[in-house]
């Protein structure tokens, strides 16, 4: 690939072929092909043609092929397959209602690849259906609770769904008076720009339901400076043009972004581009995800380091926990003790709850923080009875958290 921008064969013209199968993937040898069925057998692979070509091959850690090829350490046994309890708040099928202005839609369960460190890979098990193939219930819950203003529509990646039946889904959900906003979580960018550059009916989608008061946001998802080709900029300007607002997650994954420089420079791509940096995720400690994983402290250096060498548009972005209880800000750390800020939470009157742990630097999750220093709820909360929670008591009753 020397000499040639990355994915700069691949037309618009050009039908993107997806590969399900290892023996699809050439530039890996007899063996490596051999040793990682027993992978695939465990955790479904796919990939596409665009996405393998930005692999440098010849590099066995290459940052693109450990997003997407599997890896014989994904066998340990280490991590759950629903790390944040997600099913505890389904509320009808493929609806999950954990934050009072938010209901996330689990519309598919296919994408344009599978990501090697997916904390939803559990979704991609035969025996396992949570997502639905008819709307129809989880449109009625989100009708009648008003107080819905937010509706993340996730899987699986809803850009993998035929245009038509995404659309008839948003038109559904537009014509609920109080969803203002319309999320779509989605790597096609990366993993397919030419699923947006081939299909002018999704942007005229966007244009005609992404409207002045009531917003479509594309939650994109890239992990690295290079899924950043020609391809993928020329999408996001097209879905920018049609209306759609343009934020980046991305979790910090050892060996694709755990280097300070190279998160920096994702950070620096993401402005440059006009996509806000929104979440960065400390990895959930997902069955299979044990090579990916770092320390949550170290990950939280790697963090503040990247952003040093930003802008502060480049500089937006919080470093959180998508924990049982809600989603958890890493807020600051000394050689004592790690700060922790509900940014949500399952329990409202958590909203906005600070905590301060003794430093725990083995610690991968909130769950393993042991020692409660301080505790302080937003001022008129503080004395009020706190609710049950669903996994038990509530970490206030002693210096232990659960989830």
């Amino acid at each position: 690939m020397s000499g040639q921008e990355p994915g700069a064969h691949f037309t618009e013209e050009l039908t993107i072929k997806y590969l399900t199968r290892i023996d699809q993937l050439k530039r890996l040898s007899q063996e490596e092909r051999l040793s990682l069925e027993e992978v695939t057998r465990k955790f479904a692979f796919r990939t596409n043609e665009y996405y393998a070509s930005l692999i440098e091959w010849d590099d066995p850690d290459d940052p693109i092929r450990k997003v997407v090829i599997p890896d014989i350490r994904e066998l340990e046994e280490w991590g759950a397959l629903d790390a944040s309890s997600e099913k505890t708040y389904t509320v009808a099928p493929g609806v999950q209602h954990k934050y009072p202005q938010t209901a996330l839609f689990l519309v598919v369960d296919v994408c344009g690849s599978f990501c090697r460190f997916c904390f939803r890979k559990r979704l991609f098990f035969n025996e396992i259906d949570e997502t639905v193939r008819d709307y129809s219930q989880g449109i009625d819950y989100i009708r009648n609770h008003p107080g819905i203003t937010n509706v993340l529509l996730t899987g699986g990646d809803p850009l993998i769904l035929a245009t038509s039946r995404l659309s008839s889904l948003i038109a559904s959900l537009r014509s609920i008076e109080h969803v203002k906003i319309i999320r779509i979580g989605s790597k096609m960018v990366a993993f397919n720009p030419h699923r947006i550059l081939n299909d002018p009916s999704l942007l005229e989608m966007i244009r005609t339901y992404s409207t002045s008061e009531k917003r479509i946001y594309l939650m994109a998802h890239f992990n690295h400076p290079r899924e950043f080709t020609p391809q993928a900029i020329e999408a996001l300007d097209r879905l920018r043009d049609a209306g759609a607002i343009i934020v980046n997650q991305t979790p910090i994954i050892r060996g694709i972004n755990s280097d300070p420089d190279v998160l920096t420079e994702l950070f620096r791509k993401l402005s440059f581009v006009g996509v806000a940096p929104y979440y960065v995720f400390q990895c959930r400690p997902t069955l299979g995800n044990r090579h990916f994983e770092l320390p949550l402290e170290e990950a939280y250096e790697i963090f503040e380091r990247a952003k040093v060498g930003c802008s502060g548009l480049a500089k937006r972005a919080r470093f959180v926990m998508s924990h049982a209880t809600g989603k958890i800000e890493v807020v600051g750390r000394t050689s004592e003790a790690v700060y922790f800020k509900y940014h949500q939470a399952a329990h409202p009157k958590d909203v906005g709850r600070f905590m301060v742990f003794r430093s725990n630097p083995s610690a991968f999750w909130f769950d393993d923080y042991e020692e409660l220093i301080e505790d302080c709820r937003i001022a008129g909360n503080e004395n009020e009875d706190l609710p049950s929670s669903p996994f038990g008591k509530n970490i206030s009753e002693d210096s232990s958290v659960t989830g």
